[in-house]
């Protein structure tokens, strides 16, 4: 197993966005020298609590505070950009990262996303167009003069004119690009039989109880049957919201009254109790949504505690589900609390995992 994390990011709406991004630079910083192999930087636009517009800016800057650590789009969300314009920019940051770099796609959006942009992410083809685009990045990628006119897009690489001042050079650091990860956050998902066809990277949100996890598996399993293709464990992501301290229940005490605890009251309630984003989350599927709350989140859900607490219940969630790469730990923005968090990463680094170094 190999530690990761997931940066949304998460930060309260008054905080002043360029302290936000030190704070993140930061973390990146430190979990590359405490060995993180990776971090997923998400793409939102309208939504403050999640203030990063440009996932790849993030990663541009982040490439130079460290030098081990791999990075991921966490998603583009793709209907909202063309896919040629995706194709260069990806290509040109992967060679800025010669090679640490993860393509994540999606197909979500924000309420303001949907009006400012006109997209309407609801209809039912959208995921038709996501697939659509990433298949015409893949063939930007591959270099040579092609022509796709579809459902949703009309371009392409037009054939050389003989004048190299214009033809097109763009092409990605990795070969034949860098690898693509899409995420599933609902019990068997189908966006995940894709993954698996493609031999993508399937990637588990933390916005899902652990037993619904190995549905997942199974989804991606299928997909890859379908296309004759191995579909290793250890690419498969497991994002959990996890916080370690020399002492359990003061680490329990952290979780509630920090920013676990408020941001999943003040946040995560709000905008996903009215619809089914909580739905995931119930232990049972008839049980009330008011009843998701803080403290049924850390009693069920989250993985806190002392290092040998959290150690036994990853090595419990490793059992269930059969088997994982990496587990990508959820960040948030923890104010005056940050180096106690910056010290549950040394303790999931160096305690935690190597109780686990067993698992395979």
């Amino acid at each position: 197993m190999e530690l990761g994390l997931f940066l949304m990011p998460l930060h309260r709406p008054d905080s002043f966005h360029a302290d936000t991004y030190d704070e993140d630079l930061k973390l990146m910083e430190i979990a590359d020298d405490l060995g993180y192999t990776e971090s997923w930087i998400g793409e939102h636009f309208t939504m403050p609590w999640e203030n990063m517009p440009s996932p790849e800016l993030f990663v541009a800057r982040a490439l130079g505070v460290t030098s081990k650590m791999k990075f991921g789009i966490g998603v583009s969300l793709l209907h909202f950009h063309h896919p040629a314009h995706v194709a260069l920019r990806i290509a040109q940051l992967d060679h800025l990262a010669r090679g640490r770099l993860y393509f994540g796609i999606g197909s979500g959006a924000g309420a303001m996303d949907k009006e400012m942009f006109g997209v309407d992410t609801e209809r039912e083809d959208i995921h038709n167009q996501m697939m659509e685009a990433v298949s015409v990045i893949q063939q930007f990628w591959a270099g040579k003069p092609f022509h796709h006119k579809g459902t949703y897009y009309d371009t392409g690489i037009p054939e050389p004119a003989g004048d190299t001042l214009y033809d097109y050079h763009m092409l990605p650091y990795q070969k034949p690009h860098p690898p693509i990860a899409v995420a599933g956050s609902s019990p068997s998902s189908g966006t995940l039989s894709v993954v698996g066809e493609k031999g993508w990277i399937p990637m588990s949100t933390c916005f899902l109880h652990e037993m619904y996890l190995p549905s997942h598996r199974e989804v991606v399993v299928k997909g890859a049957s379908k296309a004759n293709l191995d579909a290793p464990r250890s690419e498969w992501r497991i994002s959990r919201e996890i916080y370690v301290a020399e002492d359990g229940e003061k680490a329990r005490k952290d979780a509630l009254e920090g920013p676990m605890g408020q941001f999943f009251q003040d946040y995560w309630i709000p905008l996903l109790g009215s619809g089914t984003g909580l739905e995931g989350l119930k232990l049972d599927p008839d049980m009330p949504i008011e009843e998701i709350t803080p403290e049924y989140m850390l009693e069920n859900v989250w993985i806190v505690g002392d290092p040998e607490e959290c150690a036994n219940r990853l090595r419990k969630l490793h059992g269930d589900v059969g088997g994982f790469g990496t587990l990508l730990a959820l960040c948030h923005d923890w104010g005056d609390m940050t180096s106690k968090w910056h010290k549950s990463l040394e303790l999931l680094s160096k305690e935690v995992l190597p109780a686990l170094s067993d698992l395979d």
